[in-house]
């Protein structure tokens, strides 16, 4: 499944109803998948309104161009606190936040890290894993997202089978599911 040519051909979409597509990501399950679009909306809060209205939209450029041959669900969702990162520019909006990364192949004998944005450069973008600076290629990322910053939000889960500060309950993305 090529994700970033289905990106492409679901952006003027979108862009006509001054939505934004940060990216596509195919899930398989079974004999089909869950094909997932993150949206934002310029200076306001993805609403489920903004999901369901790009969600039909997808839907029908979907049905007309047929790009997947399987069965599948559509879901279009926002970024949420978790957001994906997709492309380099991606990164450069959240220098200074914590991120997951997972690379498509082993550098410097790691496949996974997790540590701070703290510089991007072209295409190269470094992290503060462990306390040291991890260079990596963007090429070479298969997945990426940002870990909130629980105490910074004002969130903090109550320990398991006990009252702890704060509710516990942790804010989702919203999202429209069409199958």
């Amino acid at each position: 499944m090529d994700t970033l040519a289905l990106k492409h051909s679901i952006t003027p979409t979108l862009n006509d109803m001054n939505i934004e597509c940060l990216g596509v990501d195919w899930s398989p399950q079974g004999r089909g998948g869950v094909l997932r679009v993150y949206i934002e909306v310029a200076d306001q809060e993805v609403t489920l309104e903004d999901c369901e209205r790009a969600s039909r939209e997808i839907s029908a450029l979907l049905d007309v161009e047929d790009p997947i041959s399987s069965t599948y669900a559509l879901e279009v969702s926002s970024p949420g606190l978790d957001r994906p990162l997709f492309e380099v520019a991606h990164f450069s909006r959240f220098i200074g936040n914590e991120a997951k990364v997972t690379l498509k192949f082993p550098v410097q004998g790691r496949r996974r890290l997790r540590g701070n944005i703290i510089e991007v450069e072209g295409e190269r973008i470094r992290f503060d894993v462990d306390g040291k600076p991890f260079e990596v290629e963007a090429n070479m990322i298969e997945h990426a997202h940002l870990i909130p910053d629980w105490d910074a939000l004002g969130y903090q889960p109550s320990p398991k089978g006990g009252r702890g500060q704060g509710s516990g309950k942790v804010p989702r993305a919203k999202s429209a599911k069409i199958k």
